[in-house]
């Protein structure tokens, strides 16, 4: 294959994140195609027996077998990390394989992580049942308190992780106190930035060393496949994460990276549509509900924080209701547009009760100490019309009392 313009770092480093997100790591074949090519294939052939010995051996360029490496793969791999000013990045099989090869290729028994406390439930599996099982000690905190990182530093803690904003509380780190705390410590940052992407918030700029994604949402968009992707330096990239997935194999299929491709030519049209849309529905609503939780409206706590770090708050928020479980379940089964569903990112306005879906493995005490109540809603605001959006709103808060 032919390496187009968007191969030579010295074009794309002046490109801006939207040309980098259609045109930046794109291959051709010598049959000269516009969009990516498809290559829907396990392994490769080679012209002579001396080829594959040099590849295997890293003395050579090319393809050896899709757990290591395909072109298609490889495209959506440069192309994100060219989005997140990233010096590497490696496409995993979903959001969740992800976040457990980027702790995972790291750590070992006898060291020690401080996660933040609000988090996505699989998350939070991750640090408070599996990490624990191979000896890896884990200290969980109020993320949005500065103190609480320093004062859970210990000898042996070699990661921090969190995500920002979180699900579905909406906390907000500040990432420039905590990745500069961690540098001064040798501590890894690990930074989960699905819900604002590389084009509303870069964590890198912000000095974070690894930044993973659940590409399954606002980068493919559309609710059609999973994937995910961990963006680091060529070092950690080379030396700590790729023998830990070549060896493990949670690898993205050519099809979802190529449909993934596809999702980011027009990710920058749509988070920033969708961004408005959340913050006038918002407004239209938080006098209704019992409480908002929404970083791009004034009333969040850590709303300036918010505008500092990100260009816009993304088009997730969360809500809460004052009759618990029973009147969110009646609100969600009001709705007639926007349909109940677990998922994010996706084109359609989609909302869920956290309590009993994304967080109900993490068990009630947990969830309340994260701030996870009975009464609370996730909204996904897609790409309807927002005045549709408002009616069918309007329609459920009102069927409930509100």
């Amino acid at each position: 294959m032919k390496r187009d313009t968007g191969q030579n770092r010295e074009i794309t480093r002046h490109w801006r994140p939207a040309t980098r997100a259609v045109r930046g790591g794109t291959w051709r074949s010598e049959q000269g195609e516009t969009s990516e090519a498809l290559f829907l294939s396990s392994g490769f052939s080679y012209d002579d027996a001396a080829t594959p010995a040099a590849r295997f051996a890293g003395e050579a360029e090319g393809m050896t077998y899709s757990r290591l490496q395909n072109p298609t793969v490889a495209m959506l791999e440069e192309r994100i990390a060219l989005m997140e000013g990233a010096e590497a990045c490696r496409a995993q099989a979903s959001g969740m394989a992800a976040m457990t090869t980027a702790l995972l290729c790291q750590l070992s028994a006898g060291d020690h992580i401080v996660a933040a406390r609000a988090a996505f439930g699989s998350c939070r599996w991750l640090v408070d049942h599996l990490c624990p099982r191979f000896g890896i000690e884990v200290s969980v905190i109020d993320a949005r308190n500065n103190a609480a990182w320093e004062a859970a530093i210990r000898k042996n803690t070699k990661v921090f992780f969190f995500e920002t904003p979180a699900n579905p509380t909406m906390d907000i780190v500040d990432l420039g106190f905590v990745c500069e705390l961690a540098r001064e410590h040798g501590i890894t940052t690990v930074v989960d930035n699905a819900f604002a992407t590389p084009v509303l918030q870069r964590p890198m700029e912000w000095g974070a060393d690894v930044v993973a994604y659940s590409a399954t949402k606002m980068m493919d968009g559309q609710g059609r496949v999973l994937a995910g992707a961990v963006c680091a330096s060529h070092e950690f990239i080379n030396d700590k994460l790729l023998p830990f997935q070549r060896n493990t194999g949670p690898n993205l299929s050519p099809f979802n990276a190529w449909v993934v491709l596809k999702g980011l030519e027009t990710l920058d049209l749509r988070i920033r549509r969708q961004s408005e849309s959340a913050v006038k529905l918002g407004r239209m609503m938080e006098r209704r509900v019992a409480r908002m939780l929404h970083p791009g409206l004034p009333s969040h706590p850590q709303h300036n924080l918010a505008l500092r770090q990100m260009e816009a708050c993304g088009p997730i928020f969360s809500f809460e209701v004052e009759g618990g479980r029973p009147q969110a379940h009646a609100l969600l089964d009001a709705l007639e547009l926007i349909d109940i569903s677990n998922n994010i990112g996706d084109s359609r306005s989609l909302m869920c009760h956290p309590a009993s879906t994304t967080h109900h493995s993490v068990g009630p005490e947990a969830r309340e100490a994260m701030g996870v109540s009975e009464g609370m809603l996730r909204l996904n605001v897609g790409l309807e019309d927002i005045a549709d959006l408002a009616e069918d709103i309007d329609g459920a808060l009102r069927a409930v009392g509100l």
